[in-house]
């Protein structure tokens, strides 16, 4: 008698409440997330623009080796956890709301504050253009899309203004609300694969499109793997508080320390690193990451989810993120041109202060003008 493989069924997806503990999670990572983003985007050392494969200029020391093994290794598991929060999120909340009204909803949350954003990020640039010492900053971040011949956007033409503000904006991190728009858009189509038997074909393709830097304008591996995973969590009912009994905490992050500190040697080691061995180490370590912060965090969660001032941040945790750059950018040139040699103290601090700075704008700006805030936030931290 022929067997007939039948996938099992989603379960149904109801607009029940989250778990308690669930939520305090999620906005937990949320922050969290947002303040290593800072760190990864305030790395001095050159080149600047980090790939997995990118080469270290700087000798190799202790405090060269700290900036490249933190920023372009430890804490880059922060896209695949956001990613695959945002996905569980948006499956969550799948039942009850045509997704018409949903996809409205997310260009007022999503949308506007990406072009409100991209756009203040033009504006404060070219207000920095028309001073020398501030021009100098610019110039030294060197965020131009366009190459040394063309650095300033004062000197952009009204194509490359649109460019900048609609698909490549001075605020780089934006990129991922422009792919996270794009992947809420694609949900039906999504979940329609995920409910289904090709759900392993969509999860290979988008493995190897995320381990091989797949990023073409909308669409990015990381984006492609990680919102679906969650995605599919969600719509499994699967169980993501637990620990698997395969975890074990302290194993897995000497593992993922240990992947780090071979892919950061071998960065100052070779002139150009080797591609493969550089992507397939920085991959490991983001999944080790993303397993090891998540199932091993619970303790930390409750304890920092007691405290009312951390709860209150991160109500912030959205300006965090738009505000960060270029702004930590042109005041690490500015730091480092009195202080050259404080690379180290640089990387470390600056981010504190220009988180201080994205929360006392925010705390302001939501006391004395909350339709604004809302606005600029997607409604966020109301």
């Amino acid at each position: 008698m022929e067997v007939v493989y039948k996938a099992p069924a989603p379960a149904v997806v109801q607009p029940a409440r989250l778990d308690p503990f669930l939520s305090q999670k999620l906005r937990f990572w949320s922050l969290v997330a947002m303040l290593l983003l800072v760190y990864v985007h305030a790395y001095n050392l050159h080149s600047r623009y980090l790939q997995p494969w990118t080469p270290v200029d700087e000798a190799l020391s202790p405090g060269t080796f700290l900036q490249y093994f933190l920023a372009n290794g430890l804490l880059r598991f922060r896209i695949p956890i956001l990613f695959a929060i945002s996905g569980y999120l948006f499956a969550h909340h799948d039942a009850g709301t045509p997704h018409r009204e949903r996809v409205k909803r997310r260009l007022r949350t999503l949308l506007v504050p990406y072009l409100l954003w991209s756009l203040f990020g033009l504006a404060f640039t070219w207000a920095l253009e028309q001073h020398p010492y501030t021009r100098q900053l610019v110039l030294s971040a060197a965020l131009s899309v366009f190459g040394r011949d063309n650095p300033l956007v004062s000197g952009y033409s009204p194509k490359e203004l649109l460019l900048r503000w609609l698909l490549l904006p001075v605020p780089f991190q934006l990129w991922f609300l422009r792919s996270l728009l794009v992947l809420n858009l694609a949900y039906p189509a999504l979940r329609w694969v995920l409910d289904r038997r090709g759900a392993i074909v969509y999860f290979i393709i988008a493995a190897l499109l995320w381990l091989t830097e797949f990023n073409v304008l909308f669409f990015d591996g990381s984006g492609l793997l990680f919102f679906a995973l969650g995605v599919w969590l969600r719509r499994r009912n699967v169980e993501v508080l637990l620990q698997p009994h395969w975890f074990r905490l302290l194993p897995l992050a000497l593992l993922w320390l240990g992947l780090v500190a071979v892919k950061t040697w071998m960065a100052f080691h070779f002139e150009h690193p080797p591609f493969i061995p550089m992507i397939l180490l920085h991959r490991a370590a983001e999944l080790l990451g993303v397993v090891v912060m998540w199932f091993g965090s619970n303790a930390v969660v409750r304890a920092a989810m007691r405290r009312s001032w951390f709860v209150w941040l991160t109500g912030f945790s959205f300006m965090i993120y738009v505000l960060h750059v270029p702004l930590v950018n042109y005041a690490t040139e500015a730091v480092l041109g009195v202080w050259p040699q404080l690379q180290l103290l640089t990387f470390l601090l600056l981010p504190l202060a220009v988180v201080a700075v994205a929360v006392l704008l925010g705390a302001a700006l939501r006391r004395l003008a909350p339709g604004a805030y809302g606005l600029l936030t997607g409604g966020r931290g109301l």
